[in-house]
């Protein structure tokens, strides 16, 4: 890879700041809302629907379908982005989101509010998709990594202050967090101003009809769909795994402490990240996943709290470095032209992964029995995609 593949002449004329770089990362963070709000109320809701047909799974719908759209529509975000511009749509996107989010504030139906959920997941695979191509596009070498980090530290303390949030709201009731979703209006007000859009040359004037470059990123998108289900293990895991060691699953502070010290370590892995921007894409990929296959096999092996907590503290820290490493690995050599599309279906792989995470973990845990052990046997499938993966760099680089 050269440094041209790192480096875009469209968005020369003009040189992004800090002002540009936390509103990007604001609004990445949007999904994680989705995310991550809801989760403290579902037993209320639950209670509240319970006697609604189908209520045990469509309730925690409400969480799991906005990943599933992001999976769905961002490969279709990212045509968008390409054919009309990044700008445009992420503003539409940022304002409906706000509408679709806090609907249901007022709603008591539950398929009216399934129908929201579907309406602002297909909000948040364009604000993730363009905010993503933005921070490739305005940011380069260094400056391209350290806010590819900062994109994870932002989402990972986002996600611990959202649940914080989402949990002091619903003491209210079960409508008032979902007036939180209101907030990507204020977020969208300065992105009209500060924001633009990337320049494109002559040539780029037919850019949608540059095609993807499916032999250079199908390996990558699978290690990405891998890496979403290994990435999102702990984090929707870690309070079962708390309450089988002992604890009280009604002792929420308890959980939410062991939740948040390894959000804090993820965190920490991403802020790590931005500081390395030196390291060519890909080069921490190994060590990320060696580091979640490490932690996993601690939970695993280790008994009791404090190997739940020590083993999801070491995943994290992997996660961290995970996330980030993937994007700039996947996303760094596309031109201008692909850059949109292909950050969609990153976008769409890694929710993917998401998505499928309690099911796999399902299927796993009915066959092997013990949660401990399904997360160790994930761990082992970490390490396996680790090796692999450096084994293939070492490879490239003596054929070099």
């Amino acid at each position: 890879m050269t440094n041209s593949t790192l480096s875009d002449p469209h968005t020369a004329q003009r040189r992004a700041g800090v002002l540009q770089g936390i509103l990007l990362l604001a609004g990445s963070c949007m999904p994680v809302l989705g995310s991550v709000l809801l989760t403290p109320i579902l037993p209320q809701l639950s209670a509240h629907f319970a006697g609604e047909p189908g209520a045990d799974v469509l309730v925690p719908m409400i969480v799991a379908i906005p990943a599933l759209m992001i999976a769905i529509f961002a490969p279709f975000a990212g045509q968008v982005v390409d054919r009309v511009g990044r700008k445009p749509l992420l503003i539409i996107a940022m304002i409906a989101y706000a509408i679709a989010g806090t609907a249901p504030a007022w709603m008591e139906g539950l398929t009216e509010i399934l129908v929201s959920r579907v309406l602002v997941g297909v909000c948040e695979a364009a604000i993730m998709t363009v905010c993503t191509a933005l921070i490739v596009d305005y940011f380069h070498d260094e400056r391209r990594a350290k806010y590819l980090g900062l994109q994870t530290v932002a989402t990972t303390l986002g996600a611990t202050v959202f649940i914080a949030l989402g949990g002091a709201l619903g003491t209210g009731g079960w409508h008032a967090p979902f007036w939180v979703y209101a907030i990507s209006v204020v977020i969208a007000i300065p992105m009209i101003f500060a924001l633009w859009e990337p320049r494109r040359d002559e040539s780029a004037t037919g850019v949608a009809r540059v095609p993807i470059p499916w032999r250079r990123i199908w390996a990558r998108l699978l290690v990405t769909l891998f890496a979403g289900f290994t990435f999102y293990v702990m984090v929707i895991e870690i309070s079962y795994l708390v309450v089988a060691t002992g604890v009280d699953a009604a002792d929420t502070r308890t959980i939410g402490v062991a939740s948040a010290v390894a959000s804090l370590s993820t965190a920490i892995a991403g802020f790590t990240f931005s500081r390395l921007g030196r390291l060519k894409p890909g080069a921490l990929l190994p060590l990320a996943f060696a580091l979640q296959a490490v932690g996993m096999v601690l939970v695993w092996i280790l008994p009791g709290f404090a190997g739940v907590v020590i083993g999801a503290v070491v995943a994290s820290f992997g996660s961290g470095f995970l996330l980030p490493s993937l994007l700039t690995w996947v996303v760094a050599t596309t031109s201008f032209a692909e850059r949109g599309r292909v950050t969609g279906w990153w976008t769409a792989a890694f929710f993917l992964g998401q998505f499928l995470t309690p099911i796999i973990v399902g299927v796993l845990q009915g066959a092997l029995g013990e949660l401990t052990t399904v997360v160790g046997v994930v761990g082992i499938g970490a390490a396996i995609v680790g090796g692999a993966l450096f084994l293939a760099r070492r490879r490239q680089h003596e054929s070099v």
